[in-house]
């Protein structure tokens, strides 16, 4: 890691390797904050804005821990871990999400999340569990049901506040837009994302240190077997969480000492955000050479003649 004043540093660069030659480059910005918003380390610029997409949920998810709806319906660490999800449609997925409609008297059909093409239910699509944690939050509060994706439905004003109040900034300051399933999601910068999950990372607070423990102990209903959330934090029990988002953003905390890092791949490329996430953890020793070896395998050789590599550092300010 290399020393320096600067706000902002050299990019990272991915590149695939077909049996040693190069034949594809990604460009990835990563900057690691710590819990009172300070620009710890840098590649790229740590003030570059991108839409957060799914590594939201285990804020969204805070509209559940915090109004009393995990305990008015019984609700489970399993249930709150699927909240957080972008899950793979599986069978012990699509029960959990089915669970929480249950438990809340909710028929499935008020959820308003697409149908995956190809299969017959909005329960098999990978925000579903997001979806279901909101409805519930919405008839625990006798909330109208048929508009709760709305920018203005009390559930996303809840929502917002929430992550408003997490980076002391004004609520209407924020830029919103509809993410493919129909929920609302924020443009943030990198050090802003950074910064949210070195608080979730933290401990000091009792709803978001309810999501840490349901995400790393039911990491399986996170993404699913092979994703590389579920992986990494399998692989490091009670020391990190993590939750990718499309469009090559990913998030992790380190847990215990209040340190988040946010990586954004300019051209989207989910391949590229694992390789310099192992390559990232590696370097700060967020994870021992065994774990950052068995990813690797796992994300970075990508078949017999190809394979991904990280040309870069961060730089600590």
């Amino acid at each position: 890691m290399t020393m320096g004043k600067r706000t902002q540093s050299p990019a990272l660069e991915v590149r695939l390797l077909r049996e040693g030659i190069i034949e594809s480059r990604h460009i990835v910005q990563a900057v690691i904050c710590d819990e009172r918003g300070r620009v710890l380390s840098v590649a790229g610029n740590s003030e570059t804005a991108t839409f957060v997409r799914s590594a939201l949920k285990p804020f969204q998810a805070l509209a559940v821990t915090s109004t009393g709806t995990l305990e008015r319906y019984d609700l489970s660490d399993r249930d709150l871990a699927i909240i957080t999800s972008s899950h793979k449609g599986q069978i012990e997925q699509v029960r959990q999400v089915f669970n929480i409609l249950w438990r809340a008297d909710l028929d499935p059909t008020v959820l308003q999340c697409p149908i995956p093409q190809g299969k017959s239910s909005s329960l098999e699509y990978n925000c579903s569990g997001k979806h279901a944690g909101m409805l519930a939050v919405c008839q625990q509060r006798h909330w109208p049901l048929n508009n709760y994706l709305d920018r203005k439905h009390p559930v996303q004003q809840l929502v917002l506040g929430k992550v408003a109040e997490l980076l002391r900034m004004p609520a209407e300051e924020f830029i919103s837009v509809h993410d493919d399933c129909g929920a609302p999601t924020y443009l943030m910068q990198l050090s802003q994302m950074a910064s949210l999950y070195a608080l979730l990372a933290s401990s000091n607070n009792l709803d978001m240190e309810r999501i840490i423990r349901a995400m790393n102990h039911h990491p399986t209903m996170v993404a699913g077997d092979g994703e590389f959330d579920t992986e990494l934090m399998r692989l490091t029990p009670g020391e990190l969480v993590s939750k990718s988002g499309a469009e090559g953003v990913q998030c992790i905390g380190r847990l215990g000492e209040g340190m988040g890092l946010s990586i954004k791949v300019m051209d989207g490329a989910k391949r590229a955000k694992y390789a310099v996430a192992i390559h990232i953890l590696q370097q700060m020793g967020w994870i021992t050479p065994s774990v950052a070896q068995s990813l690797s395998e796992k994300f970075m050789n990508l078949g017999k003649y190809k394979r991904l590599e990280v040309i870069g550092e961060l730089s600590l300010l």
